[in-house]
């Protein structure tokens, strides 16, 4: 079965900056999942301290999420991350827990910095669109 989700990486345009797609290209998907901002509120409702921490809570979640919809983290075809402003220091983190979630499977990815989020305890969020 050929791939649905297909990386596009034209030779005119630089390389992306980090570890991500420029673009995903679903050619026949039958489901879309798109989530909300995904917040680092664990299931017992602790938010821990550090933003990586937080960025692997994110990710759990995301996972679950996936699950639920009988998907995985290799549906996933875009995601949006927003981080609070004053935490740019810590991005290393954030980004290692993103790699780590994926495995090594690239998806279109945005990265947003704001002042602030909802609470705040909030350091990042997360949204996905994934493709089936």
């Amino acid at each position: 079965m050929a791939a649905m989700n297909l990386e596009v990486t034209p030779a005119t345009i630089a390389p992306p900056a980090a570890n991500y797609a420029h673009a995903i290209l679903s050619e026949g998907a039958a489901r879309l999942l798109h989530t909300s901002g995904v917040v680092p509120t664990a299931p017992d409702g602790s938010v821990p301290d550090s933003i990586a921490e937080q960025a692997e809570v994110v990710w759990s979640s995301i996972a679950a999420l996936l699950a639920a919809a009988g998907m995985t983290v290799t549906d996933i075809v875009s995601l949006t991350t927003y981080v609070v402003a004053a935490e740019l220091g810590s991005l290393g983190g954030v980004m290692a827990a993103r790699d780590r979630a994926l495995g090594g499977h690239r998806a279109a990815s945005t990265l947003v910095t704001v002042p602030a989020l909802a609470r705040p305890a909030w350091k990042l969020e997360i949204a996905v669109v994934a493709a089936q």
